[in-house]
């Protein structure tokens, strides 16, 4: 028995869930803006109240790493280390476009006919992305992409491509020029597609560095400050 508290916090979803090996326990998520930090911690004490269980009943803590909100991930990986630090359990880090794509394939019952594109928003007419098999296989690495006519056209002479994620809507009109396309409408990060990749990496020992381990940003945080 392993009970794994899982963080998603790299989009506008804040969720938490609470597992036994592979078994969804609890979940509490909300989608209304960046509100990471004021319902974190709240989340994650109802679901184990929810379950039952105290925190130091925890086997280990699995954290989505990202692409995605920089301010977000920050706050899931500041989370997360801290309760694997106090509780000196292993941390777990999570794929969070693999994590979304598990969503999609099971909601797709499997399909092996197409491929699986996630897209997360990454602001202005950039995304998030990549290319699984059904068995999530990677045929294109994580990487930010510039949504554009030429851009697009890396994913023609393929087989179909299913599409979803936020950043699929903005890229949906220049997706829709290649032949074989199909769109899968309210795909989000959350913490229940983490479930069975955290506890591969559980049963593997698949852990990061509790001190050491941080985001992946895959580009870099640019910031401005106001002129006076």
């Amino acid at each position: 028995m392993a009970y794994i508290l899982h963080i998603e916090s790299s989009s506008t979803v804040c969720s938490v869930a609470l597992s036994n090996n592979e078994t969804l326990i609890a979940v509490k998520e909300l989608n209304s803006g960046y509100t990471h930090a004021e319902n974190m911690h709240v989340f994650i004490q109802e679901v184990l109240k929810e379950a039952g269980i105290i925190a130091s009943q925890l086997n280990a803590i699995s954290v989505s790493s990202g692409p995605g909100s920089y301010t977000g991930l920050r706050i899931g990986f500041s989370t997360a280390k801290g309760l694997a630090y106090a509780l000196q359990i292993p941390l777990i880090s999570v794929d969070t476009l693999k994590a979304l794509t598990t969503l999609a394939i099971e909601t797709n019952n499997g399909d092996t006919k197409v491929l699986y594109c996630p897209m997360m928003d990454a602001r202005r007419m950039e995304v998030y992305t990549a290319l699984y098999t059904h068995e999530l296989e990677p045929i294109k690495l994580p990487n930010a992409l510039v949504l554009t006519e030429e851009s697009v056209l890396s994913f023609a002479n393929l087989k179909p491509i299913c599409f979803f994620g936020d950043g699929m809507l903005k890229a949906k009109s220049l997706l829709e020029m290649l032949p074989n396309t199909h769109f899968m409408e309210n795909m989000y990060p959350g913490a229940k597609a983490m479930i069975g990749l955290a506890y591969r990496q559980y049963t593997n020992q698949d852990f990061v560095d509790v001190a050491y381990a941080e985001p992946f940003y895959l580009k870099d945080f640019f910031f401005t400050v106001s002129k006076k």
